[in-house]
């Protein structure tokens, strides 16, 4: 029987220099639409499907290689003398090279304002059937989905023959290219009929890279973005310095990220380390707003991450540069700026110029068990306005209530049990992680030092005892922001009451795991 490669590609990259190839080692190219043109316009020899099958395309090319002679082709297996007398009485020949890449049903989706129709019109159907049909068939059908491969299997196929470990891999590439095509489509379906949660969920990654090694250095790691690449995100962010990321450092910006995202377009930067706030500022310009930041814990911000909402001038620069930092994202750098922190040689700076946009509602917030998955909508929200009240005989003044709402967006990327203590304008001590919360609001007061006096204090969820209240008083706080919720809360209104204190709830806590 002839060679034979059947040829249909959506992305043409490399593909007439690959059937020249073919050509040379004795293959007949079959070809279909837009593929076939392409290589009949560089004067390769084709033999179009319609030739081939004796049936015509049809149904506005909705049906082109759906036909025996194409299938039987693909599934004979040549050890199998059965098959091979049957192909010999229908007069099929056997296709021994597949080279096919689907409708570009991502690149159609992604497009402003798509009609649902066209959407639908770019799900293939040929494409993925042929490709499946010779990846069954592996031994005998060598199919490439993706051009890089073209040269692998073009060199093997001149020395001589493709490896039987080269179609193995080729048969992996493509199910996991029919499996991601699947999720894009299922997830784009669900989104269209309001489904969130479905009875079985599937998602689509690209891997970014690959880590050196991962949160410890005898575990391995690498770091996948979404196929679709979100507003905002790290994955979107051009790393412009240093050397490639950790998993702690995207683990760690991550978190920094998230937390300026909650100041809009005021200056704020945030300083993070191992993914918590450790000194938070806002002001005027970028430069008061890292001075408040590095000023709220000098000691944790040494080695650790800031995220920028603004432009980084030459003054911010040389400020960064006193100390040691892991990594900057901003929305951009002064070009002073740029070669400032260039000096240092272990810096990592990135740059995210949509560093506000805010999550979008149909993002995930996902945690890996063992065995499992936990999903979640994002926390999105701050606190609905109308749930605020004041349940302490005084009211906090508009400077404290410009203070209580600064700390509570702190609290929120803070993880539990957590107790922010701070002003208007910056964190003055946070508490994160303890196991109970008398623990974390004596850490954050002890870390503000003699800050805490005059500050006031957010803590993500309701006090179930007036101890963290009792703290208050001692270390001289003069309001507090709280979910309230507790069957105990009256108590801790009571002493704050008898010392004092304003207290809000907000009715909305933000535990943090």
């Amino acid at each position: 029987m002839k060679k034979r490669a059947l040829v249909s590609v959506s992305d043409k990259t490399g593909i007439v220099d690959f059937c020249k190839r073919l050509i040379a080692c004795d293959f007949e190219i079959i070809s279909t639409g837009g593929t076939a043109k392409a290589l009949k316009d560089a004067g390769l020899p084709v033999i179009g499907i319609s030739e081939l099958t004796g049936f015509p395309e049809c149904l506005d090319g909705r049906v082109k290689t759906l036909h025996p002679i194409v299938h039987a082709g693909l599934l004979a297996m040549r050890s199998n003398p059965e098959h091979m007398a049957q192909l010999d009485k229908l007069n099929i020949n056997t296709i021994d090279i597949v080279a096919v890449n689907l409708y570009p049903f991502k690149a159609t989706i992604s497009k402003p304002g798509v009609l649902f129709e066209d959407a639908v019109e770019n799900i293939d159907i040929g494409g993925p059937t042929m490709i499946r049909a010779a990846a069954k068939n592996y031994q005998d059908v060598a199919v490439v989905v993706d051009p890089k491969d073209y040269e692998r299997v073009l060199s093997e196929l001149e020395a001589g023959e493709i490896t039987l470990d080269t179609k193995k891999y080729l048969q992996y590439k493509v199910f996991a290219h029919t499996a991601v095509y699947d999720s894009m489509i299922s997830n784009y379906l669900a989104q269209q009929l309001g489904i969130r949660y479905p009875d079985s969920i599937t998602f689509a990654y690209e891997k970014a890279q690959d880590m050196r090694y991962g949160e410890n250095p005898h575990q391995g790691a690498s770091y996948y973005s979404e196929e679709f690449i979100r507003a905002g995100s790290l994955s979107k962010a051009k790393q412009l310095w240093g050397k490639e990321l950790s998993y702690n450092n995207i683990n760690d910006a991550n978190g920094a990220l998230e937390l300026v995202k909650e100041f809009g377009d005021q200056p704020c930067v945030v300083a993070c380390k191992h993914a918590n706030p450790c000194g938070v500022g806002t002001g005027a310009t970028i430069h008061e707003a890292y001075v408040k930041a590095y000023e709220s814990d000098p000691v944790s911000v040494f080695g650790g991450i800031l995220a920028i909402n603004g432009i980084v001038d030459e003054a911010t620069a040389t400020e960064i540069n006193k100390i040691f930092i892991e990594i900057v994202i901003a929305e951009g750098y002064a070009d002073g700026a740029l070669e400032i922190l260039k000096a240092k040689k272990n810096i990592r700076l990135l740059e995210l110029p949509d560093i506000k946009a805010h999550r979008e509602d149909t993002a995930y917030d996902m945690k890996k068990v063992y065995g499992g998955l936990l999903i979640q909508d994002y926390d999105n929200t701050l606190f609905a306005e109308e749930n605020l009240k004041v349940v302490t005989k005084r009211a906090p003044t508009e400077e404290e209530m410009k203070a209580l709402l600064f700390n509570w967006k702190v609290v929120k990327h803070t993880k539990s049990n957590a107790i922010v203590v701070g002003k208007a304008d910056r964190t003055t001590g946070i508490g994160m992680g303890q196991t109970n919360r008398i623990w974390a609001a004596q850490q954050a007061i002890e870390h503000a030092g003699e800050e805490v006096k005059g500050s006031v204090m957010a803590s993500d969820a309701f006090f179930p005892f007036p101890d963290c209240v009792e703290e208050c008083v001692k270390a001289g706080i003069t309001a507090i922001v709280q979910p309230g919720g507790s069957i105990k809360d009256q108590l801790s209104i009571d002493a704050c009451d008898a010392a004092g204190i304003a207290m809000i709830f907000v009715g909305e806590r933000h535990f943090k795991h």
